[in-house]
């Protein structure tokens, strides 16, 4: 269906947040995903459609957003977003994808993102804060660099157990530095025997973590795991 966008703006320097009002109801699950047509003028070999993981809750209806980063080098795809001014039409698909919750609130869950993986987390959290919803809730998110830090303002309000690691930091940095891998996840989080693990990054990164989870003796059936293409290893 038709959207138009409403409204965007920097989370962080290379970082925007897109607003859209679709033409009719859009369903999801928060931490659910859409694919975004844009036509435009003189489209590069990667195409005019993307998949976007919605960062908006449902609780934002009628408006949906997405969350990307922006490289100074992008895809005409990316151009053609960041160009788009209030009111200019997209087309979007329907939601889909189980990168959700489990119905069993009572469930542990471990929350593990890389950069802009953030934002099917961001979409969660929203929306456990919107409905007044408890869970037992270890995030872990690890990005590049501090100026990638975003939405925290809204999981410090969620209240839950929260651990930002740092690969490359500045000498201001006083927090957990370096890369996060298998071992150090579960040093980490320490999970529960039922955990869920979720995992959300660039495609290398949530590969990597997921088999080195396995060779640790996690049951596969406990990773949920949500891949961004394009993105280069944290």
């Amino acid at each position: 269906m038709k959207a138009a966008l409403v409204r965007s703006h920097k989370e962080a320097p290379d970082i925007f947040t897109f607003w859209l009002r679709p033409e009719g109801p859009v369903d999801y699950i928060a931490g659910q995903f859409v694919e975004i047509n844009i036509p435009h003028h003189l489209p590069d070999d990667r195409g005019s459609k993307r998949w976007f993981t919605l960062s908006s809750s449902p609780t934002d209806a009628p408006l949906i957003s997405i969350t990307t980063k922006i490289a100074v080098k992008s895809s005409s795809f990316k151009r053609a977003l960041v160009h788009l001014k209030a009111g200019d039409e997209v087309y979007v698909s329907s939601a889909m994808g189980d990168f959700v919750l489990p119905k069993q609130s009572e469930r542990p869950v471990v929350f593990i993102a890389g950069g802009i993986g953030i934002t099917p987390f961001h979409s969660i959290i929203k929306w456990l804060n919107k409905t007044k919803q408890v869970r037992d809730i270890t995030f872990i998110y690890s990005v590049s660099n501090e100026k990638e830090i975003i939405f925290q303002k809204l999981f410090e309000r969620y209240g839950m157990k929260r651990i930002i690691v740092v690969a490359q930091p500045t000498p201001d940095w006083t927090g957990l530095t370096g890369r996060l891998n298998g071992s150090r996840i579960l040093e980490l989080a320490q999970p529960k025997e039922d955990s869920l693990i979720y995992v959300a990054g660039p495609e290398p990164m949530t590969e990597t973590l997921a088999k080195e989870l396995i060779n640790l003796s996690v049951d596969e059936r406990r990773l949920v795991t949500d891949f961004f293409p394009g993105y280069p290893q944290i």
